[in-house]
């Protein structure tokens, strides 16, 4: 089995690893690094999801890079947009010549005396397995299972004779013309798919067991259109990345704090906007008004209201209602009506996965993620050298990558200047734990007990709040109470 060593190995090439990757160039020059990819393709979530109107549910001007402006017309975009701008920004920085596709990782051992991690990979290109050392392990993988999604135990589903598919492996020979739709489910995926389907489907039911709140976006920002105007297109570029970006972080971080601490006027202020976009005497309430309180889950983006306009025009209809089982033509509601449905598609969520389905051994011993406490985010305790990437919750997932490989970078600039090796996170002595993910979502509750746990206080607290966040990583301290720093125990020098 060859063997190969770098200073950072970075696994996965989506958003979150060419990030991370261009950070090193931009900030660590001499840093070497290689980037593990288990698909064939730069992407990740951008090039394997491809169903039907797939978009960001995040405006681009704080879902792009810190490091690269967003200069597309689109404040929500498409996906085949977003992808070419990730691809673009690796082809950029020069990053693509370190990835190696279908190379998927199985194993990370840390070994104290040497200060190294061994990684075993399996590349499903050749079936041949590899070892590759470094320094420092960097997870970008996300925390979603990409082979599969969640779908429930419906039943009688196999008497059900139409097309039956999830959006996460959308078959390229499906053809919705003119077909009745059904769509299970009432999240992102499904707020999405409604209105992309309907364009051209006979028509579509959203069949949701509960309602999400939803709220109407303008597809386009209005100041960056203004900026672009009047101003050169390289001077209109650098004014909305700095302008928009810190314009929509303020407004994204009043919304959900105004949320958390007045619930009841956000759950109004949302159900008077949905009201607003349905024809009269549309049943809000029973549609669009959840029982739990606004960011207990994600809000959903309806880009421009495209959701609540395909219900108005009939070509879209919500039913809530639940499943109680599958017929040869359609879906039987518990209430005891028939949808009958051409392509019945279940948007019912996803898996989530940890570190991509890697394991971890630190000194012989396996780690136990759900045993071990997220330092600021991003490290765990008793695990050296090594970080993960995971985004807010509630607002774009690269605020949060960004400063992560940001930290990141700081680590290894202090590691070389100290002339020390190891950086070790500590859980707090309090044991004051809570879930790593603060959100009440399906995919998040069937999995919370497979992932890091947080504290009660920083740094082992994930706060949700990108400017304190700024304060924290990418200007605070990097000496504290919950990290120690020394070196290989056998003195044994690494690179």
């Amino acid at each position: 089995m060859p063997t190969d060593h770098v200073d950072v190995l970075i696994v996965g090439a989506g958003l979150s690893g060419v990030g991370a990757a261009c950070h090193l160039r931009r900030t660590c020059p001499d840093t070497t690094y290689t980037v593990l990819e288990a698909r064939d393709a730069v992407g990740g979530t951008w090039d394997l999801f491809r169903y039907p109107g797939i978009r960001s549910d995040s405006d681009m001007f704080t879902l792009g890079y810190a490091f690269r402006p967003w200069t597309a017309p689109q404040a929500i975009a498409d996906g085949d947009t977003i992808l070419r701008y990730v691809r673009e920004t690796a082809r950029e920085y020069g990053v693509e010549e370190h990835i190696r596709f279908r190379h998927r990782v199985r194993r990370a051992e840390w070994d104290s005396t040497t200060a190294r991690w061994t990684v075993h990979v399996h590349r499903d290109d050749t079936a041949e397995d590899v070892v590759l050392t470094c320094r420092f392990l960097f997870c970008c993988t996300g925390y979603y299972r990409y082979d599969a999604g969640y779908t429930p135990d419906f039943p009688d589903v196999g008497r059900y004779t139409g097309r039956l598919v999830h959006p996460q492996h959308w078959p390229d020979d499906l053809d919705h013309t003119g077909r009745r739709v059904v769509v299970i489910g009432s999240g992102a995926t499904a707020v999405t798919l409604v209105p992309a389907l309907a364009r051209r489907a006979g028509h579509v039911t959203m069949l949701q067991r509960s309602p999400t709140y939803v709220i109407a976006l303008p597809a386009r920002d209005r100041l960056a259109d203004v900026l672009r105007r009047r101003l050169p297109a390289r001077a209109a570029h650098r004014a909305a990345h700095r302008l928009v970006r810190a314009k929509n972080v303020l407004s994204g971080t009043v919304t959900y704090q105004l949320a958390r601490r007045a619930p009841r006027v956000v759950r109004a202020f949302l159900r008077r906007a949905a009201k607003g976009r349905l024809p009269a005497g549309y049943d809000v309430d029973r549609h669009f008004s959840p029982r739990y309180d606004p960011w207990d889950q994600r809000l959903c983006v309806a880009p421009d209201g495209d959701l609540f306009d395909a219900l108005s025009t009939g070509r879209a209809s919500v039913v809530t209602d639940t499943v109680a089982a599958f017929t040869p033509g359609g879906v039987r509601l518990g209430s005891g009506g028939e949808l009958p449905a051409d392509i019945v598609v279940t948007a019912t969520g996803l898996q989530l996965l940890a570190l991509g389905g890697m394991t971890l051994a630190v000194d012989g011993v396996d780690v136990d993620l759900g045993a071990t406490v997220a330092y600021k985010g991003m490290m765990l305790s008793g695990v050296p050298n090594f970080a993960l990437t995971i985004g807010y919750t509630n607002a774009s997932w690269t605020l949060k990558a960004d400063l992560v490989a940001t930290y990141v970078c700081r680590l290894l600039r202090h590691l070389d200047a100290t002339g020390q090796q190891v950086v070790t996170p500590v859980a707090p002595a309090d044991g004051d734990l809570s879930p790593l993910i603060d959100l009440r979502s399906g995919y998040v509750l069937r999995s919370v007990d497979t992932l890091p746990r947080q504290g009660a206080r920083a740094p082992w607290r994930l706060y949700q709040n990108y400017p304190r966040d700024v304060v924290l990583m990418k200007h605070g301290r990097l000496v504290d109470e919950g990290v120690r720093f020394s070196r290989a125990t056998a003195g044994t020098p690494v690179g």
